[in-house]
């Protein structure tokens, strides 16, 4: 493998991005049709700047309900895989890619146990395996099936370092019983970082993740993190994040330097059959051109947190989507995407 290799931060040129479509078979069932409405709303501000993958086990039932608002030209954009899922959320089963100089892209496939055993997810830690196996993907197959890695518990800057969390990557029924050392050993080695970062603080009630970092700190251009702040003592998290936000103001990137942070607002607390859901606008999703970021009803919360993201994207355009029938679910916008790196064919595309 090249060594110049690396892990592309996610604002890099993307060659498409994926969604795992809901159906009646996943957790979405009782309010299914709010949440297509969503994954259409989606779909639609993604084929506007570049392709889409869909996984579904039903492709002419999707591609009926993309038609209805997709124009022609996004449409074309579309290629459909049918596979079975357990579920959507395809930040955490789909690849982790790393890119070459030239382009060349390693595929990464690291296995997904639904968050420590918690969710079945057999069908969902072999839709990659599917991808490569029907050419929807090109580039070089590597099976790290041994080592339990998710898309939305890590973090890219470009230059170097990959971030994480302790309370996630540590957790029961991941790798046990490899240490915090051994950890960091294998994520620098598979995915060609210089340093890993833990963040040790940050928990959002309701997470069924274990903390994935995607929910708290992301990375942005020029050097900066873009965080979850809380200003209500009163608030169960605000203890926690106080902390998370002293621990940032010391990390240092590759090269030495402190980080430049940017503070997103809490998302006021939210609650679905009486259990606190893990709202968050940190969980936002780039593409190439746009920043597609949740909104929650919440107006001027979500203008603040639209304002913050205009800040560390400038020259990008914010689209938001209601993101409310998501975190019921206990996630949001990014844990239903992944990025793709490698050549994305259209040997199952429709038009």
């Amino acid at each position: 493998m090249n060594k110049n290799t690396i892990l592309l931060p996610e604002w890099a040129l993307q060659s498409g991005l994926q969604l795992t479509w809901p159906h009646e078979a996943t957790d979405w069932h009782d309010y299914l049709s709010d949440i297509q409405a969503t994954y259409l709303e989606m779909a639609d501000a993604v084929t506007r700047y570049e392709p889409l993958l869909v996984v579904t086990p039903h492709p002419d039932e999707v591609w009926q309900q993309l038609a209805k608002v997709l124009s022609k030209e996004q449409l074309s954009r579309v290629v459909m895989h049918r596979c079975p899922t357990n579920d959507t959320w395809a930040r955490d089963h789909g690849f982790i890619t790393l890119t070459a100089d030239n382009g060349a892209a390693t595929l990464l496939d690291f296995r997904f146990n639904g968050w420590g055993n918690k969710f079945p997810a057999d069908l969902d830690n072999a839709i990659n395996s599917s991808l490569y196996r029907h050419g929807v993907l090109g580039g070089t197959y590597v099976d790290h099936n041994d080592f339990v890695l998710e898309g939305g518990s890590i973090e890219a800057d470009g230059n170097g370092t990959v971030l994480t969390t302790a309370c996630c990557l540590l957790a029961p029924h991941r790798n046990q019983p490899l240490t915090r050392d051994d950890i960091s050993r294998k994520l620098k080695e598979l995915l060609h970082a210089e340093q890993v970062l833990w963040i040790d603080h940050g928990h959002l009630e309701g997470d069924d993740t274990d903390g994935h970092i995607d929910t708290l700190v992301r990375t942005a251009p020029n050097n900066t993190l873009l965080y979850i702040g809380c200003d209500d003592k009163r608030d169960e998290h605000y203890d926690d994040l106080y902390c998370m936000e002293e621990q940032l103001r010391t990390l240092r990137n590759a090269q030495g330097e402190p980080y430049r942070l940017l503070r997103l607002p809490m998302v006021d607390a939210m609650y679905d059959d009486g259990e606190r859901l893990p709202a968050t606008y940190a969980n936002f999703v780039i593409v190439n051109g746009a920043v597609i970021y949740p909104t929650y009803r919440q107006p001027e919360n979500d203008a603040k947190a639209a304002k913050v993201i205009a800040q560390a994207f400038p020259g990008y355009d914010l689209i938001g989507i209601d993101s409310c029938t998501v975190v019921r679910q206990h996630g949001s916008l990014h844990c239903c995407t992944m990025q793709l790196h490698g050549s994305l064919h259209g040997e199952h595309q429709r038009a």
